[in-house]
């Protein structure tokens, strides 16, 4: 259970969202990307848009299906861009241009807008990153169903401009590219403090070139030598997803 908002913030959620199934989304994502998806009830839920917990089940039947429709609502446009994107970004003949114009497709659509139901934003990416690290397996179905078919559509695109790399290699980059969009999108304040100054790490433009730059080369560099032996996997450990 997590502390419950204050009645001054349900007020301001409710004037913002007059459409009680709107309340509920904007309340629910907003619960989410603070506590995760776990501790968070659909009573929280229903306190926070100023409804009833019958509400809430009524629109969405349970908790998980309110969460899916948060990942509907965000990832629909955004995969629909990120896939017009990819389909011109294949035309490009030149390889080295075509893998930029590829790996910017995927990133650049995370950045668009901050709108709710644009794809972008801080809040829907601390979302995802919370979700991603409780192991829940709702969740990772969810995420799993929205994400892996253009998260597939990707890696081969990449594995085509990069035919002698193998695929696992790439998806292990992938998986590296989609944990610094997280971080990048989440804590641009990092960079600014760091550079001490000298970057504005809330510079969407800079943050997209340096993001496709460090992820080009990490995607040209040298396969690992097939001969290394593979780390044993730690017991109980979690396969993780790329690019999602």
């Amino acid at each position: 259970m997590v502390r419950k908002p204050a009645k001054s913030n349900v007020k301001a959620v409710s004037t913002r969202k007059p459409n009680m199934r709107e309340a509920i989304l904007a309340a629910a994502e907003e619960l989410f990307s603070t506590y995760g998806f776990n501790a968070v009830s659909v009573r929280d839920i229903a306190q926070a848009a100023g409804a009833n917990p019958g509400s809430v089940t009524y629109h969405f039947k349970t908790k998980d299906g309110l969460l899916l429709e948060i990942y509907r609502r965000h990832c629909g446009p955004m995969n629909r861009r990120r896939s017009e994107l990819l389909a011109a970004a294949r035309r490009v003949r030149d390889l080295q241009d075509r893998l930029e114009a590829i790996v910017r497709a995927y990133v650049l659509p995370a950045f668009s807008s901050g709108s709710d139901l644009a794809g972008g934003g801080t809040r829907f990416t601390r979302l995802r990153a919370i979700m991603s690290a409780e192991g829940n397996e709702v969740v990772r179905k969810i995420i799993a169903q929205t994400f892996d078919d253009t998260s597939h559509a990707f890696i081969d695109a990449i594995h085509d401009s990069l035919p002698h790399i193998p695929r696992t290699d790439l998806v292990w980059r992938g998986h590296f590219l989609l944990g610094a969009l997280y971080y990048t999108l989440v804590t641009p304040e990092r960079v600014s403090r760091l550079s001490r100054g000298s970057a504005d790490g809330s510079d969407a433009g800079h943050a997209i070139e340096e993001l496709v730059r460090s992820t080009v080369a990490a995607l040209q560099a040298p396969p690992l030598d097939p001969a290394m032996p593979a780390p044993r996997k730690a017991p109980g450990a979690v396969p993780g997803r790329a690019l999602t």
